[in-house]
């Protein structure tokens, strides 16, 4: 196994012969594994996951191998991509192709996809094609629910005391003092939630750009180890944020702090109704916007911009 130039840093030799050493093992004890090899390290967190390029049953896959004995996350993702894969096998929107799954080893073997990261493709594309890269997204995520959406009632309570504790920990004291705006502007669309229904369903769990891979008009997505029932508007928040935050505003017209016309396209998709647009979608930008803290590693460019995501936020939805 050799290290690729897409691994977030050089691993440390003790870290390869683990992921070795393991993948021995679990070749060694299941039959189904006979003819997998590895290949590339595409990525390592350490103590969490690694993604490493390889082959199994004369097909190139990529193997998720998760480190944490204590986290079950292979066999929940294991499950996701057997629910939904004949589902989402079409030539446009798709989840990739489940290969082989050891659970006791907590090792899973995914279809190798062509393609690009969405994120990366949008800023490698001229201006004037950005939106029509990203906007189909809303129609994968749809996709996506669709078949296990349900409405009950609202509990936004809940999420507003997550993004408080999240938000307590905010190292930037310009970042803090925009999310002190922010949560009484949350707190204000919270209580008028209170006593609505929403739509929940179950969803991706970690939907952002990187994680739809795009060749030509296909839409690959994948990591749905987080996927599990939830309101559908936490999913469509956190792909928007993901961009808004970096300054990535693909039509250049910018509303509560985001793409304008990417949530014109996620509201056209799920037909919401005036209160999931006006009341429900915007706290839920606000949940993510808090739930992902900025780190003292960033770059200062990073900073700025998510200061000026929030400030655009706050004024916008201080009009709603």
């Amino acid at each position: 196994m050799t290290k690729s130039r897409q691994s977030d840093r050089m691993p440390d030799l003790d870290a390869l012969e683990e992921i070795v050493g393991r993948f021995e093992a679990a070749r060694s004890a299941d039959p189904g594994l006979a003819d997998a090899e590895l290949g590339d390290l595409i990525r390592l967190v350490p103590g969490k996951r690694a993604v490493i390029r390889g082959r199994i049953g004369g097909r190139a896959c990529v193997w998720r191998m998760f480190m944490d004995p204590l986290d079950d996350v292979s066999s929940r993702e294991w499950e996701e991509l057997q629910r939904i894969w004949p589902e989402m096998q079409g030539k446009r929107f798709r989840v990739v192709e489940p290969l082989r799954h050891n659970a006791e080893h907590r090792l899973l073997a995914i279809e190798e996809v062509e393609g690009t990261p969405l994120l990366e493709l949008v800023r490698a594309s001229p201006e004037a094609v950005r939106a029509d890269l990203v906007t189909p997204a809303a129609d994968w995520l749809r996709r996506y629910t669709e078949s296990t959406e349900s409405w009950v009632p609202a509990k936004p309570v809940g999420w507003l005391k997550r993004a408080e504790r999240a938000s307590a920990t905010q190292p930037f004291a310009r970042l803090h003092k925009l999310e002190t705006q922010l949560i009484v502007q949350m707190t204000r669309l919270a209580e008028r939630i209170e006593g609505l229904e929403w739509r929940v369903a179950i969803s991706h769990g970690d939907f952002h750009p990187n994680n739809l891979i795009v060749e030509g008009q296909r839409m690959t997505g994948i990591d749905t180890g987080g996927s599990g029932r939830m309101p559908i508007y936490k999913d469509i928040a956190r792909f928007a944020m993901h961009m808004g935050r970096r300054g990535v505003i693909p039509s250049g017209r910018r509303m509560l702090g985001v793409d304008g016309a990417l949530l014109d396209a996620f509201t056209d998709a799920f037909a919401m109704t005036e209160a999931e647009r006006r009341c429900i979608l915007p706290f839920m930008l606000g949940v993510d916007a808090l739930l992902r803290v900025e780190t003292r590693a960033l770059s200062k460019s990073r900073i700025r911009r998510a200061g000026e995501m929030y400030e655009a936020l706050i004024e916008d939805m201080s009009r709603l």
